[in-house]
């Protein structure tokens, strides 16, 4: 009996010690050598800032192939953070992957679409002026939830993909914790339950595919709530002093964020369920993208004093507003609530490094939620730079036995027409 007890309370210990943050002794190290008095401030007291890094050691044997470490600094899976806009990269690879699948003739990601509508608060789409064609399709979605994280782009794709195919085909892949429930419209539960009816046209307007719209009518678990700060802001602008209950949002780990991503920059590192059905031109295409400047593309044709290169680049967000020329970013990011992430892969093409780093941090020092009172530029983007400066002078100094080969990661952008008079985008909903 006694011996029984014993086993039982050295489960309920481990039990507890399984869920206290991962922080690796490298991680350590690394940030240690910080002389950033902000990032002293918020390294000293992770918890406070719910931040969790996630550092991928990337090295190559002789024939090439990669092999990745991951170390951790004060990661806890449980911990909520709310994705924002990371969302949209999920969704991009799914949208990809389903118009694959299909397998309908005329039917791919520069394929023109018209959205209906069939429920309250659902609009219709018929027309893209940001796009090359001045129709919407998946192609430009991607390139607007890339670029500078659009919004609108995420809210088609997910109306393409339907709620449930979303959580299941994620699921499937092995990305269990995952729950995507939500539109960037202020939609209610139920509304976004549904999903809009959508049309695919030919160049000379005729129908080539016809998707009906979509009703989730599986449950979620809710069941383990996510509360954060001590009130918030309602839709009428009236402070409730009460926590503000994040747990119907959106919900991804930070670590299923990276593994995402890794899976499409690295399909073959990645079991074969977790990989998305991509053609090589899609893939392609995902990695122009993913690393591409609003100032080096035409269509759409952003504004590059305020979406500057480094706009979306948070671990190189500084006062230059520029990006080094030998360094190339993959990667995705999302702010809102107080919630700052971005997970990167990132390339050195002069000094031939490359590995993926990922990070999230909250910085809303009043506890009041939805007030725009955030300390986005103050505390988050320093942190991130700082976080981002200091993997990278790590990586400088860490020696390979094999040196990268990193052609495929090489990418020829485009450039701007310099004859090309349209007026720039200055607005967007980001």
């Amino acid at each position: 009996m006694l011996k029984k007890i014993i086993q039982l309370v050295l489960i309920c210990i481990a039990g507890k010690l399984n869920a206290q943050p991962k922080t690796d002794s490298l991680m350590h190290h690394i940030l240690d050598h910080s002389e950033s008095i902000i990032a002293k401030r918020v390294l000293h007291d992770p918890t406070n800032y719910r931040l969790q890094i996630i550092y991928t050691q990337i090295d190559r044997n002789k024939k090439n192939i990669p092999s990745f470490k991951n170390f951790y600094f004060n990661y806890d899976p449980e911990s909520y953070f709310n994705p924002a806009s990371m969302v949209k990269l999920p969704l991009a690879f799914l949208s990809l992957e389903k118009l694959n699948q299909l397998q309908h003739p005329g039917l791919n990601k520069y394929t023109r679409m018209q959205f209906d509508s069939n429920y309250i608060g659902q609009k219709p789409l018929i027309k893209d002026s940001t796009s090359e064609t001045g129709f919407p399709s998946i192609a430009n979605f991607i390139k607007r939830a890339f670029l500078i994280s659009e919004n609108d782009p995420y809210n088609r794709m997910y109306q393409f993909m339907g709620q449930e195919a979303i959580n299941y085909r994620l699921h499937k892949k092995g990305y269990g914790k995952i729950r995507i429930t939500r539109q960037f419209m202020g939609f209610d539960e139920e509304q976004n339950r549904h999903t809009n009816p959508i049309k695919f046209l030919n160049e000379d307007g005729k129908l080539i595919f016809q998707q009906t719209s979509a009703y989730n009518s599986l449950p979620f678990d809710f069941s383990k709530q996510f509360l954060l700060g001590k009130g918030y802001l309602n839709k009428k602008d009236s402070l409730i002093n009460e926590p503000f209950d994040f747990t119907k949002h959106n919900y991804i780990p930070l670590e299923d964020f990276q593994q995402i991503l890794q899976s499409v920059l690295f399909p073959l590192s990645v079991p074969k369920k977790q990989r998305f059905d991509l053609q090589k031109n899609d893939r392609d295409f995902l990695l122009k993208f993913l690393s591409q400047y609003p100032s080096e593309t035409n269509y759409p044709k952003y504004n590059d004093s305020i979406f500057y290169n480094s706009y979306v680049k948070f671990f190189f967000h500084d006062s230059t507003h520029q990006m080094p020329s030998q360094i190339r970013a993959f990667n995705k990011v999302g702010w809102a609530y107080g919630f700052l992430t971005d997970v990167s892969y990132v390339i050195d093409v002069k000094n031939n490094i490359e590995y993926m780093l990922a990070a999230t941090i909250y910085v809303n020092q009043d506890e009041i939620l939805n007030d725009d009172k955030y300390e986005y530029e103050t505390i988050g983007l320093l942190l991130l730079h700082e976080v981002g400066n200091l993997v990278y002078q790590y990586e400088q100094k860490r020696e390979r036995k094999y040196q990268p080969d990193l052609s495929e990661f090489k990418i020829k952008y485009e450039k701007r027409n310099p004859s090309d008079k349209r007026t720039t985008i200055k607005e967007v909903d980001n």
